[in-house]
Order: C-alpha cells, then sequence, then structure tokens
C-alpha cells in the first residue's frame, strides 16, 4: 500500500492529531505519548455510529454477506487480507451469555502452556484497551497509540469515491485487534463474537482452528431475531467447514438448530460434558469465576483448549482422552458428547487463576461489600440471584440485624427491563437505586466512558421506566393496586420529573404525591448514586464535598440507615458499563 505508516516505520509519520505535531523520531516524551492517547480515544470515539449501524444490520439482516463485504472491504483499505487472519490461529466464541468467561477461561489455560495469547472482547468496563488484550493484560497506552494511528492512518489515506466512509467503532477495533496481534506475533487469538454470530465482522475469520457456543438466551432481538431459534441459527452463523466446534447443554429446539447449521457447513459439532466428568472424587476443580453457572463455561474453555492443543500439535491426539464418537453419531439428535481427558496441571491452574472483572465479583471495602455482575439477560440475571443469595443473603446477619441491601441498577438496549426486575424481587433489597451509565453527569473529563449514542434525557427517562417498573413490581408485592399508566408515568426529564440544576441537589424525585413505601430512588450518574448510597463509609471511594440534605423523604431516611448499618450489601447488575462504571469509581487503579 502506498503511504501511510508500514511496518516497522514510524505510526506517528501521517498522524493527524495535534499532539504529535512535529514528532517524527524517537519516543515522544512522557506527557506527549498520554496526549496521544488521549487524542486516539476522541478520534476512535467520532465512529461512534453503533446506533445507525445496527440499524442497518437490521435493515440488511437478509443478507449476511453485505456486512462481511463490507469488512473485507475496511481490512484491505487498512493493509490486511482475510487470507493475513489465518495466521493467527484463532478460537472463535459466541452465546447469548457466558462467552466473555469462556474465552477467559480458554485464554488463561492456553496461557499456562506458555503461549503467547491475544483476546479480543467486548465491551471494555473501564478503559477501551481493555478490549485488545496480550498474554491477560490489555495493551499499553503506547502500543494502543501505536496502531490506533496505523490502522486510522491507512484507511484515511485510502478514501475515494466509492470507499468514502470509516468502518464504526466496533468494526475500527476488530481490524485494530488483527493487526495488533499479527504485528506482536501472538501464538493464538481468543475472539469472542460482538453480537450474534453469522452478521458479527468478526465473522470475518475463515478458517479459525476451533469455535465454541456458550449458553443460548432472549437478547438483542431487534437484531438478531425474537425467537431462541433465530438467535441460535445467527450463533451457528460462525461455523466452518471442516473446523471443530463445541457447545454447552442447550434447549432441544436451539440445539436442533445449531446441529442444522452444522450439517449445513459440513461442521464437527459436539456437546460439553459437564464438568463433573473431568473431576476427580477427591480433587474437584477451582474455579477463579464465582457461580455455578460457571460450571459450563469452565466445560467449555477445556474442550476449546484441548482441541487447540491437539490441532496444533502441543498435545497427543489419543494421551489421555476417551475415544471420539465414531462418524455415525454425527448425524444423531442431539450432537455427540466430546470425549473426557484428564485435565493437566497447567489446565487445573488455569482454571483457577481465571480473572474476568465485572461478572460474580465481591469487594469487600469497609461495612460495604460490592457484589458486581454484568447479568443483562432474563438467564444471566436469574444465574446472578443464585450467585448473590449464596454468597450474600445466607451469610450470619450483624449480631444487632442491622443490614442494609441496595440494588443498583440499569439496563440498555431491547431489554425487558420489567421482567429482569421481578427476578431480582427475591433478594429482598431495602432500596434500589437507578442512574444512567454516566460515571458524571459531564464525562468530557475521560474519553473512554464517552458515548455520543445517547444524551442525559434519553437515559434518565429509561431510568423513570426501571424506577416505576420497580414500584410497581414492590406495590403488588404487598397487594397495593398499581398507581398509573406507563403512559401517564414517564413524560421525560420535563414532564413529571422535577430534577433541581445539576450542579444542585443529587435526586431526581417524583411528585410529593407518589407513594414512597418502594423505596427506590433515580440520580443522573454513577458517582451521585455512589455517593448516596455509600455515605461517606466507603474509604476506597473519595466522595465529592457534600451538596447538603436531600429533601426527599426515602433519600433522608434512608441516609440515616446507611450511615448506621453494621453492614451493607449492594448489588451492582443489568449492564457491564454500569458494572465498568461502578469499578471505575471504587478501583481507580484500573484507570491507570
Amino acid at each position: 500500500m502506498d503511504g501511510g505508516c508500514q511496518k516497522g516505520t514510524c505510526p506517528l509519520q501521517s498522524c493527524p492529531s495535534p499532539a504529535v505535531s512535529g514528532i517524527r523520531r524517537g519516543n515522544p516524551e512522557p506527557w506527549r505519548a498520554a496526549s496521544l492517547f488521549q487524542d486516539a480515544i476522541r478520534t476512535l470515539n467520532t465512529l461512534q455510529t453503533n446506533a445507525s449501524y445496527l440499524e442497518q444490520v437490521k435493515r440488511e439482516r437478509g443478507d449476511p454477506q453485505t456486512q462481511l463485504e463490507a469488512m473485507r472491504g475496511f481490512l484491505e483499505r487498512s493493509g490486511l487480507k482475510v487470507e493475513d487472519l489465518d495466521q493467527l490461529n484463532i478460537i472463535h466464541v459466541t452465546g447469548t451469555k457466558g462467552k466473555g468467561s469462556v474465552c477467559a477461561f480458554t485464554e488463561r489455560i492456553l496461557r499456562n502452556f506458555g503461549l503467547k495469547t491475544g483476546f479480543y472482547s467486548s465491551p471494555h468496563l473501564v478503559q477501551v484497551r481493555e478490549r485488545i488484550r496480550i498474554n491477560g493484560h490489555p495493551i499499553s497506552k503506547e502500543l494502543f497509540s501505536k496502531y490506533f494511528w496505523q490502522v486510522y492512518n491507512r484507511l484515511e489515506e485510502t478514501k475515494d469515491s466509492e470507499h468514502a466512509a470509516m468502518p464504526a467503532y466496533f468494526r475500527f477495533l476488530t481490524i485494530m485487534a488483527f493487526h495488533v496481534f499479527l504485528q506482536e506475533k501472538v501464538d493464538l487469538a481468543v475472539v469472542e463474537v460482538g453480537i450474534g454470530g453469522a452478521y458479527d465482522c468478526t465473522n470475518i475469520i475463515r478458517k479459525p482452528v476451533v469455535c465454541g457456543v456458550s449458553s443460548l438466551g432472549i437478547d438483542h432481538t431487534s437484531i438478531l431475531g425474537d425467537t431462541i431459534e433465530k438467535i441460535a441459527w445467527q450463533k451457528g452463523g460462525i461455523f466452518k467447514p471442516g473446523v471443530p466446534a463445541f457447545t454447552v447443554p442447550q434447549a432441544d429446539r436451539p440445539l436442533e438448530v445449531l446441529k442444522e447449521q452444522a450439517q449445513r457447513n459440513s461442521c464437527p459439532l459436539y456437546l460439553c460434558p459437564d464438568l463433573d466428568a473431568f473431576e476427580k472424587e477427591e480433587k474437584p476443580l477451582r474455579l477463579g469465576l464465582a457461580g455455578d453457572h460457571q460450571r459450563s463455561n469452565a466445560a467449555l474453555a477445556l474442550q476449546l483448549a484441548r482441541m487447540w492443543l491437539e490441532q496444533q500439535g502441543y498435545l497427543d491426539t489419543s494421551e489421555g482422552r476417551d475415544p471420539w464418537p465414531s462418524p455415525e453419531m454425527s448425524l444423531k439428535k442431539p450432537p455427540p458428547l466430546a470425549p473426557v481427558f484428564r485435565p493437566g496441571e497447567p489446565m487445573v491452574q488455569g482454571l483457577q487463576a481465571t480473572e474476568w472483572l465485572g461478572r460474580n465479583q465481591v469487594l469487600h471495602h469497609g461495612p460495604l461489600t460490592w457484589y458486581i455482575d454484568g447479568a443483562h439477560t432474563t438467564s444471566s440475571i436469574q444465574a446472578c440471584v443464585r450467585w448473590f443469595r449464596q454468597a450474600a443473603l445466607n451469610e450470619e446477619k450483624p449480631a444487632d440485624g442491622s443490614e442494609v441491601r441496595v440494588l443498583l441498577f440499569n439496563v440498555t438496549g431491547d431489554r425487558d427491563t420489567a421482567a429482569l426486575l421481578k427476578l431480582l424481587l427475591p433478594c429482598q433489597f431495602d432500596y434500589a437505586v437507578f442512574c444512567p451509565n454516566f460515571t458524571e453527569v459531564s464525562t468530557v473529563g475521560n474519553a473512554d466512558q464517552q458515548n455520543f449514542n445517547v444524551t442525559l434525557e434519553n437515559v434518565l427517562t429509561r431510568c423513570l421506566q426501571n424506577q416505576s417498573y420497580w414500584n410497581r413490581l414492590m406495590e403488588a408485592k404487598v397487594g397495593q393496586d398499581p398507581w398509573l399508566s406507563p403512559a401517564e408515568e414517564v413524560e421525560g426529564v420535563g414532564g413529571w420529573l422535577k430534577p433541581a440544576p445539576l450542579h444542585g441537589s443529587l435526586l431526581f424525585m417524583p411528585p410529593a404525591a407518589r407513594p414512597l413505601n418502594a423505596n427506590s430512588l433515580v440520580f443522573p450518574c454513577i458517582s451521585h448514586a455512589l455517593q448516596w448510597i455509600t455515605q461517606g463509609r466507603d474509604p476506597h471511594f473519595q466522595a465529592p464535598a457534600s451538596r447538603g440534605l436531600h429533601p426527599h423523604p426515602v433519600a433522608s431516611s434512608g441516609a440515616v440507615l446507611l450511615k448506621e448499618a453494621a453492614s451493607i450489601r449492594v448489588l451492582v447488575t443489568g449492564s457491564l458499563h454500569l458494572v465498568g462504571g461502578v469499578l471505575k469509581l471504587l478501583d481507580p487503579s484500573l484507570s491507570q
């Protein structure tokens, strides 16, 4: 390719960033390197056209090749061919819930074999660099800047009348990840599908070593379809001819669809045995990720890692494994069980050492205990409730009984909020707090947290709807009638919601006449919500200066209880973006 930053040359040579004006050789000074990184993030954020892109996906849903051809064009303009991706020895993983955990388990296992690993996942929790990892760690700011400008400049230089567009945010990062992994010479790349499979831009991969499908459920219905069968068809879209694939036990109909997709693509598909089959009676496997639902994710990861090692010649294909099912078995329903094997020490240690922030994570901060899980589907919220009840509610209460339980919740996309909140009722929360995914009312100071696809008014209206659903559920729980129809309740920020100026009160209040026994509150951002929940009692959260007493009865009475409680248990769930914002505030080191 003519012009631009070629491999082995300085990536800053044609960089449009004002932060690097005049820099042409050598390493920039630290302050300039930091500025260059922030310029890269700000420029990346200009590609946040996800909302319009998803609308385009919906319109072109009948022809996934349209999506893949567009992605292929962007890839080639960046300086790579689809064939180049074959060198990455990819493990491709999709699913509705647990696919990120499967990837994390798989990557950690293979890293234990001394392999240099690449890992591409989404979304990020705190910093965008988390999406592209080498040996388990987010790439450095310097590497991010280097490869960002390489790819961005090449795409800018290849614009013409036919190719005037830049790829959208997720497409760009996917292309950038491929460049990083190739130039950093990883031994393998674990690639998590973004949404679905058949239409996802990661499906430009043509020859993965092995594929995996985690648990299926209903999610992203406006894009993937409104039935589990349609969603299963999308997930099976990553199957490739001759490439072995594994899935966990699924409901009969979606499993049948996966099998049909596998047969259509001449792909051998196998069911993963339960993790129990891999354990010795005297020595059960320990997992680094909490929750019983992680056992199926770990079982899938074991199969993916073992198959990759066999295919790449790192293990004897016959050593320590039960025989593979006969070819005739693949014609039966359900798909045949994959062989069981005894995991070696690298696999055992890999499962135990796996870390995946924001998934069934517990943080003990003085009198506050944070239970953090990015569950956002019906099935994952059910798993979250089981985990939370086991981890928190069954523990011995303080001697004086002064325990307060708080739900911090938000949801995005086209998900059924009322259904998700109903599942959370058994947790018996004293307070439910709703807020957008913004860490602050203004996110200008942190480019990693910027989202140009939503407005404060939009997300606050959604929070008020969530609060309304919760109040209705609480009213129904105590046998009272609902008060208003949904159309009457939510009229936006300028309607019945009466906010004080954003620099004033932290709390958004419904009219005084509204029943308050539901004990629910809405705040304009995560930091304001945390300030109320913590009441200055979390040593890791540096709350801003007090803005005065809250006039709202729930806020005022709740503040007293929170200040006096011996134990405060907070469940944060509903959105990975919410989880990321909370982690950023509770652990500032994640932003370094």
